[in-house]
């Protein structure tokens, strides 16, 4: 079954948001749910095999499902932020309040989470709140129980977004966050009404959209066709070993009595006798599989190759990338890349988000416009050629300066730092050397030392 992307939905800015509005949001989100299930079920590899019609009782009937798309997912968030994001700032006093905004909510795990939810969903969120210490934390959520309905202006800014669940009574709990306040929801046979409000502490919406692409399309959702048929050719291949594993045993030209099968069947043994030309024309033989091994296996490649081809995803578990030159492998991870390079575009725009909520309250910082001065380092999670890089850098120390040289070098993690390190060493060695020095006649004399009481 196909699902379209979801459409964002949107609301004019001056209207007032009422019961009535949000409980038809709901009603669209509850039929986007559907399709945020059926990609977290391909995720989990619950997929279509399972739902295909049951073959007659006597024949195999294996449902096989190779897990691409957590494979998918998976390799390419460890690719994309395996390494965490880097963030830092030239002020060190609002950098040691972000780094502590980070320790407190575990923030490497979190955007992992995000990164991964907005791969399988094509969309995730992420909550900001004050806790009883008026510090502020963040929790993901899932877009199954999370929605965000947008202004209808040409920027399309966020107006307000509800987060709700059902209990196992059937009745639904929630809350409503809008730019200027908080107003819990509860409800039962569909029907939901407004409870306790509560002052917004933030000058903008709560809530931060982490999207994977502008359709808000799963990383493998263009795919799922090819893997569900590449799910039914391996059952089908694994029905006919099945099938024709008990092999029958064939006898032409002759009749055997129900007897002699059952003592075949038990002895494993054949002794048939014949008259005459009679014998000369019995034939017992097994019945052979027809062999169509070779097209199986030749369709299998090809739909292996075009999932990971049309997902931009690199098959990493291929034989050839253990092989691969540095420059081979960069070619093979070129498509990769250059995903991650459009997703990233997207993340960090999320990421601002987030920090200039997190800018706005005096409780955290005291500079609103600090977070336009954050800094962010994505490093991508891929296997590095130091051989290749040192000896790129010691060509390029000749040609470039030496900062150029050593950002080749991906064990450098701070450049600067680095050159720090080199003058330091440098100097220190100068004064080590001075006790040597060359004397006009080519012979070194000892410089003496002094003694100063």
């Amino acid at each position: 079954m196909k699902y379209k992307p979801p459409k964002l939905m949107t609301f004019p800015k001056d209207e007032p948001i009422t019961v009535e509005v949000v409980n038809k949001f709901m009603e669209k989100h509850k039929l986007e749910v559907a399709r945020y299930e059926y990609l977290k079920n391909m995720y989990l590899g619950i997929m279509a095999i399972d739902d295909e019609p049951a073959k007659d009782s006597w024949k195999p009937d294996n449902r096989l499902a190779v897990n691409f798309t957590k494979y998918i997912v998976d390799t390419f968030t460890g690719y994309f932020n395996g390494i965490p994001v880097k963030k830092s700032h030239s002020d060190k006093e609002i950098l040691s309040k972000l780094q502590e905004f980070d320790n407190l909510n575990d923030m490497e795990d979190e955007e992992s989470e995000l990164a991964k939810m907005a791969c399988i969903y094509g969309r995730a969120f992420e909550l900001l709140y004050q806790d009883e210490e008026t510090q502020t934390n963040v929790v993901y959520n899932s877009p199954e129980n999370m929605f965000m309905v947008y202004d209808d202006t040409v920027k399309q800014e966020p107006l307000f977004a509800v987060r709700y669940g059902v209990d196992e009574e059937k009745k639904l709990h929630g809350e409503v966050y809008t730019l200027l306040e908080t107003i819990k929801i509860s409800g039962e046979n569909d029907e939901i009404s407004f409870g306790e409000k509560t002052y917004n502490p933030y000058p903008d919406l709560p809530v931060v959209e982490f999207y994977f692409n502008e359709e808000r399309m799963s990383i493998f959702e263009s795919v799922i066709s090819l893997v569900n048929a590449f799910n039914k050719a391996i059952s089908e291949k694994a029905n006919d070993v099945d099938y024709f594993s008990d092999q029958y045993l064939a006898f032409l030209g002759a009749e055997v009595e129900e007897e002699d099968l059952k003592n075949i069947r038990s002895n494993r043994v054949i002794n048939y006798y014949g008259e005459g030309s009679e014998a000369k024309n019995v034939d017992v033989k097994f019945l052979e599989k027809p062999d169509s091994d070779s097209q199986t296996e030749n369709l299998l490649d090809r739909l292996t190759k075009l999932i990971f081809q049309t997902t931009m995803v690199a098959n990493i578990s291929d034989e050839s990338f253990g092989s691969s030159s540095g420059v081979s492998l960069a070619y093979k991870l070129q498509a990769m890349s250059n995903l991650a390079l459009s997703f990233q575009r997207k993340f960090q725009s999320s990421l601002n988000s987030r920090y200039k909520l997190f800018c706005e309250l005096s409780t955290n910082v005291s500079n609103r416009e600090a977070w336009k001065d954050i800094e962010y380092t994505f490093t991508r999670n891929e296997p590095k050629d130091i051989k290749e890089q040192a000896e790129t850098a010691s060509i390029l120390a000749g040609i470039t300066s030496q900062e150029t040289a050593l950002s080749v070098i991906s064990v450098i993690p701070d450049v600067q730092a680095e050159m720090e390190k080199i003058k330091k060493e440098e100097a220190s060695t100068a004064i080590f050397d001075k006790d040597k020095q060359p004397s006009e006649k080519g012979t070194d004399t000892v410089v003496p030392e002094t003694n100063e009481e």
